[in-house]
């Protein structure tokens, strides 16, 4: 069963900025990399919880993520992060005090003992000396590396880089964390753990998960959005997404697999209607 323009419509971009939130809040943001526009006015308001965003590769989901982790100057809109304008120069000192940021390919110095590594994003982000090595410990104990801490990271795999990764990303307690594709090379195991770490984190602070993953989105958090061509086309609780699936028959495995499926498939049909095109997609 096909989804109609009508349930999309109801689901998709539903703007909730109506000031500045805890977290974060974003206004009719646009960004250009080169001659491309990457972000077709994104509103996004976001305070406490876990807030999942879903897309294909391209949507500019990473790009999204590098503005709210202040990588990059927007091109166009507002920006608010943590109640704090980073335009500001002085917000923008601030707010990598409170915020924790774990990009696709993290780069390190392999001859760091991941003690030294974690340590030395704590003092980046202006941990207070006599609190920087208890934090540093209690960051590697939450993602199960407290026997690594010696070693050093050229011995380490592509899992326990990875943990090593979000190590840094929790070792200030942050207000803001945003993480892309966290996930990627952890184990099944490993991943349960992620989940509840999240679940975890997202009870005092607002956390953005960019992923790939489905099933992370559907256990951990309390918030889906999927992001089409730059443009955030549905957002809703996980429920919501795993409600489209039921009424469709497209691919996918489970109910939330073929809800994505069908979000995008509604969001590509309305735009094509809107163009005067057909929508057709090859290999998406």
């Amino acid at each position: 069963m096909a989804m109609t323009v009508e349930r999309s419509t109801e689901l998709v971009a539903r703007p909730r900025i109506t000031g500045a939130p805890a977290g974060v809040g974003l206004h009719n943001l646009r960004q250009r990399l080169g001659r491309t526009e990457v972000l077709h006015g994104v509103d996004l308001s976001l305070g406490t919880g876990v807030f999942g965003l879903l897309g294909p590769n391209g949507a500019g989901k990473t790009t999204l993520l590098r503005v709210m982790a202040t990588v990059l100057r927007p091109t166009d809109g507002e920006v608010r992060l943590l109640g704090r304008d980073p335009a500001d120069g002085a917000a923008l000192r601030q707010i990598p005090r409170r915020l924790g940021y774990l990009p696709q390919q993290l780069g390190y110095y392999p001859n760091f003992t991941t003690f030294e590594f974690v340590e030395y994003f704590a003092l980046l982000k202006e941990v207070p000396p006599g609190e920087v090595r208890p934090a540093v410990a209690r960051a590697l104990a939450r993602v199960g590396l407290e026997d690594k801490a010696r070693a050093k990271l050229k011995t380490l795999s592509g899992g326990m880089l990875r943990r090593v990764g979000i190590a840094q990303a929790i070792v200030n307690e942050p207000s803001l964390l945003l993480l892309d594709e966290p996930t990627v090379g952890l184990d099944p195991e490993q991943r349960v753990s992620f989940r509840a770490l999240l679940r975890e984190m997202g009870e005092r602070s607002t956390v953005f998960v960019c992923t790939h993953l489905v099933e992370d989105v559907a256990t951990a958090c309390t918030e889906v959005g999927l992001m089409e061509s730059g443009r955030i086309v549905f957002r809703g609780s996980p429920v919501d997404l795993t409600a489209l699936g039921t009424e469709s028959d497209g691919a996918g495995d489970s109910a939330l697999e073929r809800g994505y499926g069908a979000a995008l498939s509604g969001a590509r049909a309305e735009r094509a209607a809107a163009n005067g095109t057909s929508g057709k997609r090859w290999g998406r």
